[in-house]
């Protein structure tokens, strides 16, 4: 039985990769930050689910700021596959604290890269960059040889991760991969991002709980796909015979506004008389447009995305809806049922 190392665990990419690779019969370890309070909302269903044998999921304790917590979570798990999911990924917030997302999203990929090579054991490793890494886009689409202008610190620390990832894979012939995601939504999708905060929103109005809705530029395009897709891409890169990066996208662009057209409209809704521009959610430095061109992907992996644009924001706002119906009516939603007083699994 293949087993697999996943940072950042409790994110939405994490929490469906864990299932995915479940689902191939791998052991799976996660790996979380100790806190005062559990953040295992996205991942509990896991241990509901009567056909994954809850032996095969572990939570462990680690910290991308902490080589030492590394270095023995490779010594204890020798893991086959290592996923490194874990960054301050937040582009906005970025901009607040850019010294701990340097620390975060940059060096602790170096961290856990030098974990790996100390170690003298050769997993596969997969760094997820993103395509913020392109930024101010020097080409249109965006593949894996255009240039990067990144234009936040979110955006440094990722271009950061991504060369220290091609430099060890070439230096100490580590099988590494980058996996230059564009935007990826879901349900699962943190309640701060511009996706998830307008399906939410659409859902709340809808339900006469929230009367308005602030946003910032709504005229930034980006390439929006479904993150169950995109995590399957990760798997597949690491199931080539060699190493390579590869950009994963839909090949379409969206704009804010046609996310609010989708969100609102699903409920019969016009978004115009809700929705104020607050100057607070624009970026210092804009990222006006990302489109990904995935052909890499498609010829080398034989990867595609399933899902369509308009169907996953349909999908997001039926769970909102669904979500905050379940509050009115007393019943707490299953996505944020926890482990009743400790982290099942956690070694």
């Amino acid at each position: 039985m293949k087993k697999a190392l996943i940072t950042g665990v409790t994110g939405q990419d994490g929490s469906y990769l864990a299932e995915f690779l479940l689902g191939k019969g791998y052991e799976v370890y996660g790996v979380i930050r100790r806190s005062s309070s559990f953040n295992t909302g996205r991942i509990d269903q896991i241990y509901e689910d009567p056909h994954v044998p809850q032996a095969r999921l572990r939570l462990m304790y680690g910290d991308l700021n902490d080589a030492s917590s590394l270095n023995k979570l490779l010594r204890k798990i020798q893991p086959d596959e290592i996923y490194n999911l874990g960054a301050q990924s937040h582009v906005r917030v970025s901009f607040d604290i850019p010294e701990y997302t340097g620390e975060v999203t940059g060096l602790g990929t170096l961290r856990l890269l030098e974990a790996i090579r100390e170690s003298g054991q050769r997993p596969k490793f997969y760094q997820a960059s993103s395509s913020e890494m392109f930024g101010k886009v020097q080409e249109m689409p965006q593949r894996e040889t255009t240039p990067f202008y990144p234009r936040s610190p979110y955006g440094v620390a990722k271009v950061y991760a991504h060369w220290m990832t091609v430099n060890y894979r070439e230096a100490y012939n580590l099988f590494a991969c980058n996996g230059i995601l564009f935007n990826h939504e879901s349900p699962r999708r943190g309640e701060t991002f511009v996706s998830r905060k307008i399906t939410k929103a659409a859902a709340r109005i809808k339900l006469g709980l929230q009367q308005e809705l602030y946003l910032g530029n709504l005229d930034a395009k980006r390439d929006w796909g479904f993150a169950g897709d995109y995590v399957q891409a990760m798997w597949m890169m690491l199931q080539t015979e060699q190493p390579d990066d590869y950009v994963i996208a839909t090949g379409e662009t969206h704009s804010v506004r046609e996310l609010l057209d989708l969100a609102f409209g699903a409920l019969d809704l016009d978004w115009k008389p809700c929705v104020k521009i607050d100057p607070r959610y624009y970026r210092l430095t804009e990222v006006d447009v990302l489109i990904g061109d995935a052909s890499k992907a498609a010829k080398t992996l034989g990867w595609r995305p399933t899902v369509s644009f308009p169907d996953l924001v349909r999908m997001m706002v039926q769970a909102d809806l669904d979500a905050e119906r379940q509050r009115i009516e007393g019943v707490q939603p299953k996505a944020e049922l926890c482990a009743s007083g400790e982290i099942r699994g956690l070694l």
